[in-house]
């Protein structure tokens, strides 16, 4: 029947208390009869998970961190909530599998979220890719679970998102001839490295058109964003380096683009807000309403466009080395900013520290064979005790 609703997709959202998971909320509260909640999953923020199971009465709900599991329950209960609770590490990856879900929202940041993204893959889910990190970790291996499970992996960071859309639909690559990511550049666009060295973690979680967390707010002011993005888009989208490119626009309209050998640019435009990705990826291939107001293409003055300053901002130049060195290298840049961007927003470390501490630690573990989960994890774990002794050593110089 021509425009009758899809039955009603369950949706479990591992990390609901960030910006992914809430802007993820948004979209599913404005369409009640197409999603239903099944699971909501927090780090440690009690309290902000219980107040979304007030207010969405998921079936389960799960903390990662076990310590936090007695404040969960005893919410819920206090609450009234039928909702029941969970914690730990497998408790994530349980959710993320449960035959009651058929659509997995993964926005758990960092190397946490790992493993609950490639339980989802691996049990076939609908997989809408917030966590960049289990791309950059292990990209080969997601990929190839999600294959095997039968899982469709839809990424969600805008600029993937968008060239999702731009890509033939039918999955053939034969006509393109790069793909291009746009930057907004972040906060500090245009200043000198030197200017860099009095930064502030607040200056830096200041994005000029997102609203983001704390460390990706980083991320995107040290350009490592896009890095780790240009190491994503060649997993998920089969790409070399050489044939991805980041390009910066400070306006944030144009998500990102591909090029074509017949001289056809492809863009995607929206205004910057993840509730249209997110709106994309639950209801894909249809569209729905995400809340997200229309383009007024008449009010934009212009679109600008320019060069990533390699030179300021190092980061994405390291994240193209370690994608060329392949192996366990991804893992290791993804280890040591996630120490380093740590260190910064502690007072530890100056803003150019973080690349610096990057560099020092790829410098120090050169790339080697990672052929499974758990060797890359073993590298993960080795490249965090190599930056957090370079970060010590930095912050007693």
């Amino acid at each position: 029947m021509a425009g009758a609703l899809s039955p009603a997709r369950r949706v479990s959202i591992l990390g609901a208390t960030g910006s992914i998971g809430a802007s993820a909320l948004d979209v599913i509260a404005r369409h009640p009869q197409r999603f239903a909640l099944e699971a909501l999953a927090a780090g440690s923020r009690v309290e902000p998970l219980l107040e979304l199971c007030a207010r969405f009465h998921p079936r389960v709900a799960v903390v990662a961190d076990p310590g936090a599991y007695a404040a969960l329950r005893d919410g819920l209960a206090a609450r009234g909530l039928a909702t029941e609770a969970r914690a730990g590490a497998a408790a994530l990856d349980a959710i993320a599998a449960d035959p009651g879900c058929d659509t997995v929202v993964a926005a758990i940041v960092g190397a946490a979220g790992v493993s609950s993204t490639l339980a989802a893959a691996r049990a076939g889910k609908r997989l809408l890719l917030a966590n960049k990190e289990s791309v950059v970790l292990a990209g080969e291996i997601l990929v190839r679970a999600a294959r095997e499970g039968g899982a469709t992996l839809l990424p969600v960071d805008s600029e993937h998102n968008a060239i999702f859309q731009c890509l033939p639909p039918d999955g053939a690559r034969g006509g393109v001839r790069r793909l291009l990511l746009t930057a907004s550049g972040g906060p500090f666009r245009g200043r000198s490295r030197e200017s860099l060295r009095t930064v502030t973690p607040a200056q830096a979680c200041a994005h000029p058109n997102w609203v983001m967390g704390r460390k990706i707010s980083v991320d995107s002011a040290t350009l490592m964003n896009k890095g780790l993005e240009v190491i994503e888009a060649h997993h998920l989208f089969g790409f070399p380096a050489d044939a991805i490119e980041v390009v910066v626009h400070p306006q944030s309209v144009i998500h990102s683009l591909v090029d074509y050998v017949d001289g056809s640019v492809l863009a995607q435009l929206g205004n910057p807000d993840m509730r249209t990705a997110l709106a994309h990826g639950l209801a894909w291939p249809e569209r729905i309403d995400s809340g997200v107001a229309p383009l007024q293409l008449a009010e934009l003055a212009r679109f600008d466009f320019e060069r990533p300053d390699l030179e300021g901002f190092p980061c994405l130049g390291l994240a193209y080395a370690a994608l060329r060195a392949g192996g366990s290298a991804p893992a290791t840049i993804n280890a040591a900013n996630e120490v380093a961007v740590a260190a910064f927003l502690d007072g530890r470390l100056s803003f150019p520290g973080i690349p610096e501490l990057i560099a020092a630690t790829l410098d120090a573990l050169p790339a080697e064979p990672a052929p499974d989960l758990d060797v890359l994890l073993a590298c993960d774990a080795r490249a965090r005790r190599q930056a957090e002794e370079i970060c010590r050593k930095m912050t007693r110089a």
